[in-house]
């Protein structure tokens, strides 16, 4: 009796790939209440063999989607919440703007301006790490904003 289940768990789990590009893990987790462990992973292991399914495309996906408003590390750590290997993880952050030119533009169209004082400078500071940007970027930045030098001309 168990061997339709088999179609029907193929059947499921493409038309979720054909939604958006999934991870192993999360596909996994998705599939879970539909069928044995067993028959997930050799579906899983059949998907990633006729390259239905890739960690890698996910994550150079994901990447892509929320590299302009998010840092490395949040990516990374979201990415990881996800399943996704580091290995992959950083393959895909190489493939991606550095993470200097994304800070400066968030920064850019968010302040624009040089903070003013301690209060402002935190504010901005705070902002900029609940993005993931890493503090030290974040410091370089804000001791030596972009367009300062034209300001004090």
């Amino acid at each position: 009796m168990r061997a339709p289940a088999m179609p029907a768990l193929r059947v499921r789990a493409l038309r979720l790939i054909a939604l958006r590009e999934h991870s192993r893990a999360e596909l996994e987790r998705k599939l879970a209440p539909h069928g044995e462990p067993a028959e997930i992973a050799a579906l899983l292991d059949a998907l990633c063999a006729d390259g239905y399914l890739s960690d890698g495309r996910y994550a150079e996906s994901y990447v892509a989607a929320r590299a302009a408003r998010l840092g490395d590390q949040r990516l990374a750590r979201d990415l990881a919440a996800r399943g996704v290997s580091r290995a992959v993880i950083d393959a895909a952050l190489d493939a991606a703007e550095s993470e200097t030119e994304r800070l400066h533009k968030i920064w850019h169209s968010r302040f624009g301006q040089p903070p003013a004082d301690a209060r402002e400078w935190a504010r901005q500071a705070r902002f900029l790490a609940g993005r993931g940007f890493a503090a030290e970027l974040i410091r370089k930045l804000l001791r030596d904003p972009p367009g300062a030098e034209d300001a004090a001309s």
